[in-house]
């Protein structure tokens, strides 16, 4: 792909992380030029923490490293979408359940806070 990605005024793109196999959702998270560069290197994800204001490479601490199959950008290219698999014990989020997006709700109380 020889795409020029647009990164946002604080110099991040959005990253949702998919499994290969299913298709689950997995996580969203922020990506600056040099951690984009570091995963296209390294074939892991590897992110910016906005909070922390650091790189951050998914799985250093836990184990559970993202491998990066393939990526894609959406049609503005202002927004990055990856499929992974989840390396460990195959937990993606930092609660320990597989996926971020774990709280469902239905749509007849999708207006409750």
């Amino acid at each position: 792909m020889n795409t020029k990605l647009k990164f946002n005024s604080q110099g991040l793109i959005p990253a949702i992380v998919q499994d290969v196999r299913d298709c689950t959702v997995l996580m969203f998270a922020w990506m600056n030029e040099e951690s984009f560069k570091q995963t296209m290197e390294i074939g892991e994800m590897v992110f910016w923490s906005r909070s922390r204001k650091e790189i951050w490479h998914k799985g250093a601490t836990s184990g559970n490293f993202l491998k990066v199959h393939s990526w894609s950008a959406d049609c503005d290219n202002d927004t990055l979408l990856f499929k992974v698999s989840v390396m460990g014990s195959g937990v993606a989020c930092h609660t320990g359940e597989r996926s971020c997006f774990h709280n469902f709700s239905d749509i007849k109380n999708a207006g409750e806070a």
